[in-house]
């Protein structure tokens, strides 16, 4: 008996995922196994995956699969956070770091997690509230960003309550390791393995005279204040605006430990890292 009965689909806004899901489909029927969607997404291609609405699709599926690139799995990933589902990513296009295989390699991926053959990569996620707002998750990061015109991130940084720096930049991301190879690693942050619990607090285009990252214990909370100098800032949930703070507000973010499981099937976050980063060094060292 193979340990996959339902397979849970989450496609990606634009890119056709057509020969994907056909792929799965195909693979599901010879086993008895169910597909399952979002009806708004498998609406949009004619197929025979059962639309069901969200709760369905995370209380049933055995396996979650992601059809896109990396945006499409850190949605996957928030849908599901806080359970165990294995959530496979398949790349259409780009690569990435969090899909694992591509179209071609379905059937034989499917097949290996049906037999249990495959290992579980554990990711952090962080998380924080706004006003009584319900919890916002990331897998990437949370990130308070200045607004163009309203003057810069003017910000404290008090991990476990205890101010400890001010910034002032243009925006200040607090990343989990999964993050690090994101808006981190674009804001000068460091390459972090994913398997290292900790938090990322990055200061993007520091004004401040201090301008390095820090990094802190995932078992301790990091409250960040805006100061009176502070302008008016978007808070960025992986990515998307999904608040605004003014001049001494603050919000407190926190890990969320083992908030999903991305199935890996061999490839290395070292080998990933270096395709997608091009950290090979300079050409002197060649």
């Amino acid at each position: 008996m193979g340990m996959v009965g339902t397979v849970g689909l989450v496609l990606h806004p634009r890119r056709d995922s057509k020969e994907a899901i056909d792929t799965i489909l195909r693979w599901a029927a010879g086993r008895g196994v169910t597909v399952m969607g979002l009806p708004e997404e498998v609406g949009r291609i004619d197929c025979s995956a059962v639309p069901v609405d969200v709760d369905t699709l995370i209380e049933r599926a055995d396996l979650l699969v992601s059809l896109g690139g990396d945006g499409t799995m850190l949605r996957t990933m928030r849908l599901i956070a806080g359970r165990k589902t294995p959530v496979l990513g398949v790349n259409l296009g780009r690569l990435g770091f969090l899909a694992e295989i591509d179209i071609a390699e379905l059937p034989a991926t499917l097949s290996a997690i049906d037999g249990h053959r495959y290992t579980i990569e554990p990711r952090m996620a962080v998380r924080t509230k706004l006003d009584g707002a319900e919890e916002l998750i990331a897998f990437n990061d949370i990130a308070l960003v200045r607004i163009p015109g309203d003057g810069m991130a003017a910000v404290s940084v008090m991990p476990g309550d205890d101010p400890f720096v001010r910034y002032a930049a243009d925006a200040v991301i607090v990343a989990t390791t999964t993050g690090s190879t994101a808006y981190s690693f674009a804001a000068g942050g460091p390459i972090v393995s994913p398997r290292v619990a900790a938090l990322l607090v990055v200061p993007a285009a520091a004004h401040s005279s201090f301008n390095r990252a820090l990094v802190l214990p995932a078992d301790e909370e990091v409250t960040l204040e805006l100061l009176p100098t502070s302008g008016r800032l978007a808070v960025e949930v992986d990515g998307a605006v999904l608040g605004h703070l003014c001049p001494g507000d603050r919000v407190t973010v926190a890990a969320l430990p083992d908030a999903a499981n991305v199935v890996r099937m061999g490839t290395t976050f070292y080998e990933r890292a270096r395709r997608k980063l091009r950290v090979d060094g300079s050409a002197e060292v060649d």
